[in-house]
């Protein structure tokens, strides 16, 4: 377990199939994500966060009062193959509240002290105008542009 001042990262387990499912079927969360997913699709993300790579790591965020399922935050390997990419889905009801910078800072540090890696990434569409504002927010830079998905994407980057 993870913890914040407000937060619990546990690390994903087939007991937070239900809570995950919320966010891939949430428009609003899925907006900038390629749209929500089937059930079909979602039970292979799924399956491939629980059978993650030694070098992978999913947490679901729960809120420490409420001890409610807040969202899912995880590093896993870039498009590129090479980078380690910070990637995040919160419910809708907790965002502009702190919970996604307060969480996303945290495992920076987690990815820089604990697993010792030289920079982290982070990928999200250029429209998606919040999440590069908090990108920016924790201090990452944008690195790069691309077009990945039919979408511009911008891809930023912190060093350690």
């Amino acid at each position: 377990m993870i913890e914040t001042k407000r937060c619990r990262l546990f690390t994903v387990n087939q007991e937070h199939y239900q809570n995950i499912q919320q966010l891939y079927k949430n428009h609003d969360v899925r907006k900038y994500l390629g749209g929500i997913v089937n059930d079909e699709t979602f039970k292979e993300v799924f399956s491939q966060m629980i059978h993650a790579p030694t070098k992978s790591f999913y947490w679901i965020i729960n809120e420490k009062q409420l001890n409610t399922f807040i969202g899912l935050i995880s590093l896993d390997l870039h498009h590129d193959g090479e980078s380690t990419e910070i990637s995040y889905q919160f419910l809708p009801n907790w965002w502009h509240k702190g919970y996604a910078t307060e969480v996303v800072c945290e495992i920076l540090l987690f990815g820089f002290h604990t697993l010792n890696l030289e920079y982290i990434v982070a990928e999200t569409q250029f429209a998606n105008i919040a999440s590069r504002k908090l990108l920016e927010k924790v201090g990452m830079q944008l690195k790069e542009t691309t077009e990945r998905f039919g979408e511009l994407q911008a891809i930023y980057f912190i060093n350690k």
